[in-house]
């Protein structure tokens, strides 16, 4: 027998999908880490049950293609409610699959996202006092690559 309490599992909440519209990617070449790249954000939707608003026109996604071919994904940008509140979001993740599907995501093709992964995690903030909730909430989203578009589901940890 243990005296440690039994901790349940948290439960994940779908708040929103993000349709993030990209500018083409910026390759800046190799870099200590691997291969560095910038994607500009250059706008999309926010779509939920929880939060519905547009992406601004600010923010990119910084990219490492490492050399087992693993693209880890800092993107930093923010969206405004449609009642007019604007909530930064940090997303942190990685993208991966077999070298096919990843060339063909590099092609603009679109292709199953069940035949790669891609998750993140997601940090959001505002000073908007009606979406503080979202200040103190733990975020992980799935993930897809369109052409000119990444997906993302995005859920609350509860």
């Amino acid at each position: 027998m243990s005296d440690r309490p039994a901790l349940a599992p948290p439960t994940l909440r779908h708040v929103c999908d993000l349709y993030v519209d990209l500018d083409p990617i910026k390759e800046l070449g190799p870099g200590q880490a691997g291969q560095r790249r910038i994607i500009p954000i250059i706008g999309g939707r926010v779509e939920g049950p929880a939060l519905n608003g547009r992406i601004l026109n600010v923010g990119a996604d910084w990219q490492t293609i490492w050399a087992n071919g693993v693209a880890e994904l800092v993107a930093r940008y923010a969206f405004e409610t449609d009642d007019g509140a604007v909530i930064e979001i940090r997303n942190y993740g990685y993208r991966h699959g077999p070298a096919e599907v990843v060339a063909a995501l590099a092609r603009g093709e679109e292709v199953d996202p069940a035949t790669y992964y891609m998750r993140t995690t997601a940090q959001l903030e505002t000073g908007d006092p009606r979406y503080d909730w979202v200040n103190k909430t733990m975020f992980t989203g799935v993930g897809a690559r369109l052409a000119g578009q990444v997906v993302i589901s995005l859920y609350a940890l509860d």
